[in-house]
């Protein structure tokens, strides 16, 4: 049996542990005819042409995670953002685990799927929210809204902002030979609310893990959300993660993406501007060696006036890594005054690396700013003989260069401390001794 085939028929265990008189219980029961239907993507698909799914499909992974193991917060203190306090969501192979969160009702709310799901308190915000984001034309995404249970729920009422960042934490202890995850977010921040949130997907051996996450955010009018994304897993773990984002007037989000690990990572990113005067951001640093392959892929659609959008990649690809880029804009007919920005900057240290770079334009509105650029090189030998000529030995020099290109896109991080950790990462993976203990 194939793993599409053992999900369908996995279906049916699952609706027999909820309850099928539920509102969500349609919402699952389309949602797995769409995946039926649809199946995997494949590289036949002009979106996944340069990223296969063939290993994992070929995968025998548990669907229904064991009960899961205990973990001490001594020995998980690391991935946290620990400099800080912050709000805690944590899970550990799919499982909550309330010994190491710290949630909060305390003028905002911070709890979990689970409970926004089935607890009549919620229904309302449900509703108006809960799958109306994401996309029903992605497979995988119907997938997640197939088994959608657990993970986090955050909502910001109108001229609220949660004391600390909240962060969002996944563990995969390996007590599977190799497991399937499927997190289901949902973030609401409402007029002139304000959310940081950091999350990160982390496996604590080296057996494989598949995680297929689907993260829907609305921001309303003026509010500001701020979401980080700390992608450095192990080499047998795979990340296909769904970012959907809804902006209403004046609101501002950006979305920022630290790829420096995995076996494959795909991130879909989609932002919609359902009003004027909206910023969008994305930015993303990529470091990758190996055989890891990360994939990026990024929609901006400017449905009304007067909006900007700012992408900014930069990628080093070493050894055998991959990488891909397709940044899609859209700009409709009425979207007059948009100032669409998108970069991506690429640096190949390996003969054997490689790079996919995409970017695309649909613009039907002609009084508009709309720029893209993408750039695959090498290092500058003659920079690199002037750092050599100051007594910096070849490889530190080549780091340093390398830590210099990548480290310009942390300008727009907003929590301190995490922007030390992220160039702490950063002069890791590079090799750059910059005095830090990771």
């Amino acid at each position: 049996m194939d793993l599409k085939d053992k999900l369908i028929a996995s279906f049916m265990a699952f609706e027999n542990n909820v309850d099928i008189d539920h509102p969500i219980h349609d919402v699952r029961t389309e949602a797995i005819k769409n995946f039926e239907e649809k199946g995997f993507p494949s590289k036949k698909d002009e979106a996944w042409k340069y990223t296969s799914l063939n290993s994992l499909r070929n995968t025998d992974f548990s669907i229904f995670p064991k009960e899961a193991n205990a973990l001490e917060y001594k020995d998980v203190k690391k991935y946290f953002l620990h400099e800080i306090d912050t709000y805690k969501i944590v899970f550990i192979d799919g499982i909550y685990s309330s010994f190491l969160s710290e949630t909060t009702h305390d003028g905002v709310d911070i709890c979990l799927m689970s409970s926004a799901l089935t607890k009549p308190m919620y229904k309302q915000v449900m509703d108006v929210y809960f799958n109306k984001a994401a996309s029903k034309d992605e497979s995988l995404t119907s997938l997640n809204t197939a088994f959608s249970r657990e993970g986090a729920y955050i909502y910001i009422p109108k001229n609220k902002m949660p004391k600390k960042p909240v962060e969002i934490i996944h563990f995969a202890t390996g007590n599977e030979a190799s497991l399937l995850l499927q997190p289901r977010n949902l973030i609401i921040a409402e007029e002139n609310a304000e959310l940081q949130v950091i999350e990160r997907h982390q496996s604590l051996t080296a057996n494989e893990v598949l995680t297929n996450s689907v993260t829907e955010i609305f921001a309303a009018k003026n509010a500001i959300v701020d979401y980080y994304k700390v992608q450095n897993d192990s080499s047998k773990a795979s990340l296909i993660d769904n970012t959907y984002i809804q902006q209403k007037d004046t609101s501002v989000v950006k979305v920022h993406t630290f790829s420096f690990g995995g076996k494959l990572t795909r991130n879909n990113l989609n932002f919609y501007q359902n009003g004027q005067h909206i910023d969008s951001t994305m930015k993303g640093v990529t470091i990758l060696g190996e055989k890891q392959h990360v994939d990026h892929h990024t929609l901006v659609h400017h449905i009304e006036p007067n909006c900007e959008s700012h992408q900014d990649y930069k990628g080093i690809y070493g050894e055998n890594a991959t990488g891909v880029f397709n940044g899609k804009i859209v700009v409709d007919k009425i979207a007059q005054k948009t100032n669409a920005f998108q970069q991506n900057n690429n640096i190949l240290v390996s003969d054997k690396a490689t790079i996919n770079t995409k970017p695309q334009l649909e613009i039907f509105a002609d009084d508009v700013k709309c720029s893209h650029g993408c750039t695959i090189g090498q290092l500058d030998e003659d920079a690199l003989f002037y750092l050599q000529s100051r007594g910096i030995p070849q490889k530190e020099a080549r780091a340093l260069m390398m830590y210099a290109f990548a480290n310009n896109v942390l300008e727009s991080v907003r929590i301190p401390e995490l922007k030390t950790r992220i160039n702490k990462l950063i002069a890791k993976k590079l090799g750059v001794n910059l005095g830090f203990d990771l």
